[in-house]
């Protein structure tokens, strides 16, 4: 049951009336709801008895799109589905004295399996399962000069290699851009479970205009 080359997606940003951005609660967004489609259970998931909640924090626009639907927390295969359908799920609007405006807010989605049947445990499933994925691979483009300049971002790669989310280290808006510019040149290669791609969660010290040695730390687990 689920309850409700690479790519990297610009968040969008969103703010009110007054120009800071609209927080809001779970229940009051809810009303909200225009679509929600249930996302859905990752094959390799079901089949590795693998289970959980992914909190997500969702920007909407406004004009009610998911403009980014960052992973707070989450195992990373579960994670990249509901991400992927969190980008399709639409609000009204929040109404303002100004018009129309977008709002911020957090939502929790629940994967859940029937352990009934099941021999191991979930924490033994997730364990068994971890040590049996390769790790993702990089890929840099490009010559870039020398630096000790890093700036530190975990990704969310999916079973396409593509850049699903990205979380970072506390740093200025231009050496965000600046690392976020390099990584466009990046290429990501998917984890796997034995011949199956599957998503996982990548740790890198990007360069900011400059070569720097990958951290890479894969894992399906959660954050």
């Amino acid at each position: 049951m689920v309850g409700a080359g690479g790519k990297l997606r610009a968040q969008e940003n969103v703010s009110g009336p007054n120009g800071l951005p609209v927080i809001m609660d779970h229940k009051q967004a809810v009303r909200l709801v225009l679509a929600q489609p249930t996302p859905e259970y990752p094959t390799v998931a079901k089949m590795n008895y693998l289970q959980g909640h992914v909190h997500l924090e969702l920007t909407v626009d406004g004009r009610g799109k998911v403009a980014n639907a960052h992973v707070l927390e989450g195992n990373a295969i579960l994670a990249a589905s509901a991400v992927k359908a969190a980008r399709r799920w639409t609000y009204h609007p929040l109404a303002t004295a100004a018009g129309p405006s977008g709002f911020i807010t957090m939502v929790e989605v629940r994967f859940v399996l029937d352990f009934r049947k099941a021999v191991l445990t979930p924490q033994q499933a997730l364990r068994d399962f971890v040590r049996q994925i390769k790790p993702p691979q990089v890929v840099r483009t490009g010559e870039d000069a020398p630096s000790e300049d890093v700036v530190h971002m975990r990704l969310l790669v999916n079973d396409q290699g593509q850049v699903d989310d990205l979380e970072i280290s506390p740093m200025g808006r231009a050496r965000f851009e600046a690392a976020r510019e390099i990584l466009r040149g990046w290429t990501f290669r998917p984890a796997h479970w034995g011949t199956l791609p599957i998503a996982s969660y990548l740790d890198v010290d990007v360069p900011v205009g400059a070569p720097s040695v990958v951290r890479t730390a894969a894992n399906s687990g959660s954050r």
